[in-house]
This record gives structure tokens, C-alpha cells and sequence, in this order.
């Protein structure tokens, strides 16, 4: 037990601190994972017989694969089941929209060195046995599992690691494959052993371990014994060239980043070459067509249940071809779904329709929570009027706002009083960080306070239409961008309440690609975006990047001079940044917390994002017999990968 008290701790100083989520539990948590050793210090429970498939027990019969025992790690990861052991078989059947839409496979399948547990908030161990650090959090230990395999057999060692380092990191011609935010850190690896290396960082990074849960692992560990097929290096420029060439392509470099490497949405690389060697549970299979993408179960996987089980359960997955939603509801209705969520719309009329037709396509709806929510953002930094940018600056201006807003009337009106709930834009319940004073705050529907504080605020004086003057005498009218056509009926609603006020409201929509990039260059008074995240500590809607665009630029560009603009210190957008810069420095996890706290003190009390209705829901299409499907998730892109937080491996089909 001590040393799974120490992991934890090591773990808790990296992150977010699992030591004090587990020290002491005596009870393991459906839906998380555990080292093999931790399950059983946990529950006392010893593993001694491991089981697997029966389509790979009669191939290991046959001699053409070793036994399960030598497949699995010697400390294999023990996922633990949402509602119980299941039982081998079955095709789960989903629909995708081609290559471009890779990450609907992607999530499915999700593996990081590290993983986030089912909230978000904390990272577990995954292909990386351990990781540990030392007090400065610049120097992170990390130990693979001892016995990890590669789909085609091949060990897992630190030779994947160090050429990683040496022939991707430190090659010109490669290393854009490698994670975004790893690209400017100054670092090295050091190789201890087989199994043991470190990360040395020159500067302390204490969310390090966070970063890796959220990244696929493809964009740190490749296997080296099949990459090293294609570099100059091994083969000799004149074979790399001609080998990319019979591929198509010009370069070799292009071939092998198009073919072997890639983090973030390059992480594709897996579905694309049906070779490569990969740890995921299942792996792109050779009868793949541009019409059905066919993944087939990994039999080198590393998880297994508490009674020793190799996963996944479910031994192939299936992605149809469908590019419409029409056409993949039509799927769903017809039995040809057994679970996905990605391309249903959250509107009221898609849920209507699937759940209507639940009988005839033998699924039940299971609506998922989203963390995000359609709200207005109010820019900070607003330069070509200093009138309303005095104004969209000053925090009664956007509580008035808040206030004026008729939420209940929305709901009801736009999503039939069924899904989400009327509340403020704010981090929602199982998310880290959550704050129900936040989810409420000035939230309640007063037009009277609301007309109180504009006011107040010296906006008090009227035309002779009834609007509202601004300071210098004009008739003070704000400008509402949006780019998603889906989203003009709420907005019309939105409107005619702030305009109830006597605030006059132009609504703008605008082409995407358009809309973005006035949003960069701080064109835009107020936004319009789908607001939310599992853990608000990292890049996304809570970065600043929408409120604040220039000082976001300024910021993330290692606040060089010159670009963007520099927020004046003490003002609040200062101690905005200032608090993120120790949340990522900081190494004590509850002093992090602390932290955090007060940076959801400042969303609170600034009010940067008013919306309406927020916790709305995914419509997850489940096959009614499909198991271990848990009811009590979020839905998020971001550290969630949903729907990774299903634990997809752990799927079975009770009949």
C-alpha cells in the first residue's frame, strides 16, 4: 500500500492531486482505471488468471498468437465497469463522415500516456505505468509498463522514446508532428533503462502530466521499429525517396508525417495506415473501405477487468459512410446504430424524432450533458468606438444584460421545457471547479433591476423612440456577431429583451472564416459562441481568447512586446493572466485549487459570458441491449474526449 500511497502523492503534486481523491478510498470507482497493483492493494482482490476472446484463445491454439498471459504487461491496467463483467462478441456499429471526420474513431478509441479520470479534474495512470516528479516540477519520471506490446507483438521500450527524441524532436523535417504545446519548451529526455526515462524540463511544468492525459499518445511515442523502415537515417536517402514515392509521394518526409507521426488533429495517422502498429483496443483493418471504416480488436491490448478479462469485449467496430445528419438519423431509425452521439444535433426536434422512434430502431435515447452552452462573450478589449468599449467594459453594463434576459420564456420556447435547464453560462455540476453561485449569477429575469443599472450607469437618458443615449449624446445601439444560422431564433429572443431595456441591438451574422477572424483582431463588441469546459484550467472557451483577444495574443505569445496589447497592471484582466501564469507554475495541488478558485471567483463576479440555457444534452442513440453505458456523464471534446469517458473497451452486448 505505501507504494501506491506514494504514486498518488507524486501524481498529486504533478496535477491536480489524485492523493486526495484515493487515500484511504476503500472502494475502486466504476469507470476509472487502476494499475493491477493499486486494484488489488484497493480491494484486496488478487488477479491471478487472466482470460481472453474466444476469436484469439482459438488463435493462440493455433500457434499464430503467444498466450494471453505474454500479450498482456506484467502490470496490466484494470478498468473497472460501469455496471458489471461483461461477455465477448458483437460488431458495434457507428457512422462517420469520412477521413476529415477521423475523430469520431478517435474518441472512440482514445489513448494517452497518461488519461483523465471520468470529471476531467484528475490524471491516472493509462500506457505509462507511473509518472513522478521532483519538487521544482521540471523533472518528470516516467516508467512504461514492463510486457507493453505493440499490436504487431513488438515490445514497448524506451528505444520508442529515445528515437522519438533523437530522430523526431531534434529533426527539422519532423519535429512539427510533435504536440503544439511541447514545441517551444526547452527540454531533453534521458533514458534510465528499458522501461524508465525522464522528461526534463528547464522550466518547472507542473501541468505536465495533465497535457499528457490530453494528448493522443502518437504525438510522443511511435514505434520506432516500424518508422525507422522510412528514415534517410536507417535506409539511406535514396530508398526513403523511392519507398515515399510508391506511396505517392514527393518527399519522404511528407510520407512519414502523413503516415507514421502526428499529435492533435494530425493524430490521425493510425486510421489512415492499417500498418501501423498501434495500442489502442482496436486497430484499422485491411478490409476498410471508403464506404465502412472496419477496426478489429487489438490482441495485444492492455486493460482488463477485475476478473482478469483482456478487453475489449466487443471485438470489431464499424463506421458506415454518411455525410448528412438527415441520412444518419434515418440510420439510427432503421437498427443501424448501436451507439453514437457525434452528428445529432441538441435540438429539440432531433431528440423528438429519435425518441419517437426508439422502438422501431431497437435503441433507447440517452441524452448526455454538454459542458458547453450558447452564450454572448462581450469583448474587453473593443478599440473602434471608445464609447462602447467604455461601456461593454463596465460590469453593470453586462449584469443589466444578464438581468434583462427572460430565460424560463427561452427554454420553454426553444427547447420545450426538456432539455438543459435555464441558468447562467458557467461551468456545469461534475465539471472541475463547478460553483453553483456562478451557474446562478444574475441569472433571475428583472428588467426593473436591469433598468436600474443602466441607470446607474449613466446610460439614463432616452430619444424620442424610448432608446437609450450614450455619454456623448448618441443613441446607443450594440452589435451582435454571430456565424451559426442555427443559433438566429434565440438571438431574436435575446434581442427583444435587452431591447425592452432600451438598449438597441443589431444582429450580425457572419460567415465563419469571417466572424474568427474579427474575433482575433478585437473587431467584434460582442460574440456569440458555445461556451463550456470539463476543466477551465487550460486553453479553450476560459483563456481569455474570446473576451479579451488582444491581451490573449499578447499573452500566449510569451507577452512579447509589440504584440497585442499589454493590459494595464492591476486592472483585472492583469490578474486574470497573472493567475494563470501561477496555476501553471505552481506544484502544490491544493494551492493550484486555490487558485482556481478565485479565477472561477473572477468569471463570476465579471460576468464576460451571459447566457441563457445551459446543461443541454447530446442525444447518445444506445442499442438496448449495449451494457456498461453509464448515465451520469458529460459530454466534452476537450479533456473528456467523449465519448472515451464511456470507456468504450468496456462495452458489451447482453444478447
Amino acid at each position: 500500500m505505501r507504494r501506491l500511497l506514494v504514486l498518488l502523492v507524486v501524481l498529486g503534486l504533478l496535477s491536480v492531486g489524485l492523493s486526495a481523491e484515493l487515500i484511504g478510498l476503500k472502494a475502486v470507482k466504476p469507470g476509472e482505471y487502476y494499475n493491477l497493483t493499486d486494484y488489488e492493494a484497493l480491494t484486496g482482490k488478487k488477479i491471478t488468471e487472466f482470460h481472453e476472446s474466444p476469436m484469439l484463445s482459438e488463435l493462440a491454439k493455433q500457434g499464430k498468437l503467444p498466450p494471453v498471459e505474454q500479450r498482456l504487461p506484467e502490470n496490466p491496467l484494470v478498468v473497472v465497469p460501469y455496471e458489471g463483467i461483461g461477455k465477448y462478441g458483437g460488431v458495434l456499429r457507428r457512422v462517420w463522415k469520412g477521413i476529415a471526420d477521423w475523430w469520431c474513431a478517435g474518441r472512440l478509441v482514445f489513448e494517452g500516456l497518461l488519461m483523465m479520470d471520468k470529471t476531467g479534474a484528475r490524471p491516472l495512470p493509462n500506457i505509462l505505468e507511473s509518472l513522478t516528479s521532483d519538487e521544482t516540477g521540471q523533472v518528470f519520471t516516467a516508467k512504461i509498463r514492463k510486457g507493453l506490446r505493440w499490436s504487431d507483438g513488438v515490445p514497448v521500450t524506451t528505444e520508442d522514446i529515445k528515437f522519438w527524441y533523437e530522430d523526431v524532436v531534434k529533426n527539422g523535417a519532423l519535429n512539427d508532428t510533435i504536440p503544439g504545446w511541447l514545441r517551444d519548451r526547452d527540454f531533453k529526455i534521458e533514458i534510465i533503462d528499458d522501461y524508465t526515462f525522464r522528461f526534463v524540463f528547464k522550466e518547472p511544468f507542473p501541468t505536465f502530466p495533465i497535457r499528457l492525459a490530453d494528448e493522443f499518445y502518437t504525438g510522443i511515442l511511435v514505434p520506432s521499429h516500424y518508422v525507422k523502415k522510412f528514415l534517410p537515417r536507417y535506409i539511406g536517402e535514396e530508398k526513403a525517396q523511392e519507398i515515399a514515392k510508391e506511396h505517392g509521394y514527393a518527399s519522404w518526409d511528407k510520407f512519414v508525417k502523413d503516415f507514421c507521426l502526428g499529435s492533435g488533429d494530425a493524430a490521425k495517422v493510425w486510421v489512415m495506415n492499417p500498418d501501423l502498429p498501434v495500442l489502442l483496443p482496436w486497430k484499422v483493418s485491411k478490409r476498410s473501405t471508403e464506404q465502412l471504416l472496419v477496426l478489429e480488436r487489438n490482441p495485444y491490448y492492455f486493460k482488463v477487468d477485475p476478473e482478469g478479462n483482456q478487453l475489449p469485449y466487443i471485438d470489431e467496430v464499424h463506421f458506415a459512410y454518411a455525410t448528412e445528419q438527415q441520412m444518419i438519423i434515418l440510420k439510427a431509425i432503421s437498427g443501424e446504430i448501436d451507439f453514437q452521439g457525434r452528428h445529432f444535433s441538441t435540438n429539440l426536434e432531433t431528440f423528438q424524432i429519435l425518441k419517437a422512434n426508439e422502438q422501431k430502431g431497437g435503441y433507447r435515447v440517452l441524452p448526455v450533458r454538454t459542458t458547453s452552452s450558447i452564450a454572448l462573450f462581450f469583448n474587453q478589449e473593443y478599440q473602434d468606438d471608445p464609447v462602447i468599449a467604455d461601456i461593454l467594459r463596465n460590469v453593470n453594463f453586462r449584469r443589466a444584460i444578464s438581468l434583462a434576459i427572460n430565460r424560463e420564456e427561452i427554454w420553454m420556447l426553444r427547447y420545450g421545457g426538456l432539455i438543459g435547464k435555464p441558468r447562467q453560462s458557467s461551468l456545469v455540476k461534475g465539471a472541475a471547479y463547478y460553483d453553483p453561485e456562478w451557474e446562478k449569477a444574475y441569472a433571475e429575469y428583472d428588467p426593473d433591476r436591469a433598468n436600474k443599472l443602466l441607470d446607474e450607469i449613466g446610460l439614463d437618458k432616452r430619444d424620442s423612440e424610448g432608446w437609450r443615449l450614450r455619454p456623448d449624446g448618441k443613441r446607443l445601439e450594440i452589435i451582435i456577431e454571430y456565424y451559426d444560422p442555427a443559433n438566429t431564433p434565440e438571438l431574436e429572443m435575446v434581442k427583444s429583451y435587452i431591447e425592452a431595456v432600451g438598449v438597441k441591438v443589431l444582429l450580425q451574422q457572419r460567415e465563419r472564416s469571417l466572424w474568427f477572424a474579427r474575433l482575433e483582431s478585437g473587431k467584434i463588441q460582442i460574440g456569440v459562441q458555445g461556451i463550456g469546459a470539463a476543466n477551465l484550467l487550460f486553453d479553450g472557451d476560459y483563456s481569455g481568447s474570446l473576451f479579451a483577444p488582444l491581451s490573449y495574443k499578447w499573452y500566449t505569445s510569451g507577452k512579447k512586446e509589440g504584440v497585442g496589447i499589454k493590459p494595464e497592471e492591476g486592472s483585472v484582466l492583469w490578474r486574470f493572466y497573472e493567475l494563470r501564469d501561477q496555476i501553471a507554475k505552481v506544484v502544490d495541488p491544493n494551492k493550484r485549487d486555490q487558485l482556481a478558485k478565485e479565477l472561477v471567483d473572477l468569471f463570476k463576479e465579471n460576468l464576460w459570458f451571459v447566457g441563457w440555457v445551459g446543461e443541454t444534452a447530446v442525444p447518445f442513440v444506445v442499442n438496448k441491449n449495449l451494457r456498461n453505458v453509464s448515465e451520469d456523464l458529460l459530454f466534452s471534446f476537450d479533456m473528456l474526449k467523449t465519448p472515451k469517458n464511456f470507456r468504450p473497451e468496456q462495452f458489451y452486448y447482453a444478447k
